[in-house]
């Protein structure tokens, strides 16, 4: 039986519909728009606050995290530093050279000069590895510290006393680390409070701390290839 030219032009049109229908479904958990990914802000933490088990343990969450939305075939590393003879890490090295996209496919900087200059991080770049938005100053709960341990031009501090890293990310009770603000947002219209990696100390290193301080213990995660 022959059909009519316009009931093969209407299946056509349905076929074409379909196919487009389909390839809207596909999304960060889809694996089509995190394949470009290269940069997110970690959408949980692992759970014992900043005691991340040092930064093969940092590494490893952004690692899954990235694989459970299509993205895990990029080697990713947390933006930490580490401090201590013998075990400084400056997180600005261990990140690749860029450049870094994120979920949503917009470029937050081409290089790492460029990601400590002038950078399109902000509140509405900065977003987790399923492309979702992080509560920032005014939201509740508060999650714009994300850890970094590090200064504004992405080094380990030097020549001090005082815990910046909460024990190269190892501890979950006493101590501090150093956290940005995703959100470029603090107390001040200041530098520090606009800082996205160096803004202040945390009041401790534990999931309650992290939160009295004004986050959650997140992390930055760079695809360093």
């Amino acid at each position: 039986m022959r059909r009519s030219l316009p009931a093969i032009a209407l299946l056509a049109g349905i076929a074409a519909l379909l196919t487009a229908c389909a390839g809207m479904g596909a999304g960060p958990s889809g694996g089509s728009a995190a394949s470009g990914m290269s940069f997110f802000v970690t959408s949980t933490n692992p759970g014992r606050g900043a005691d991340l088990g040092g930064l093969a343990g940092a590494d490893r969450h952004c690692q899954a995290l990235a694989t459970a939305v299509g993205a895990g075939g990029k080697t990713w590393r947390a933006y930490l530093s580490t401090t201590g003879a013998g075990s400084t890490v400056n997180a600005r090295d261990r990140i690749g050279r860029g450049p870094w996209v994120n979920a949503n496919g917009v470029t937050i900087a081409r290089n790492v000069d460029e990601l400590h200059g002038t950078n399109q991080l902000t509140k509405q770049t900065a977003v987790t590895e399923r492309a979702a938005l992080v509560n920032g100053r005014g939201d509740t709960p508060n999650l714009h510290d994300i850890l970094t341990g590090s200064t504004p031009d992405g080094r380990a501090t030097v020549g001090g006393t005082q815990d910046t890293t909460c024990g190269n990310w190892t501890r979950s009770g006493e101590g501090s680390a150093i956290v940005g603000h995703h959100d470029r947002v603090g107390l001040r219209d200041d530098e520090p409070s606009r800082s996205w990696n160096s803004s202040h100390g945390t009041r401790g290193c534990g999931m309650d701390a992290l939160r009295a301080t004004g986050g959650g213990g997140l992390l930055y995660c760079f695809a360093a290839n």
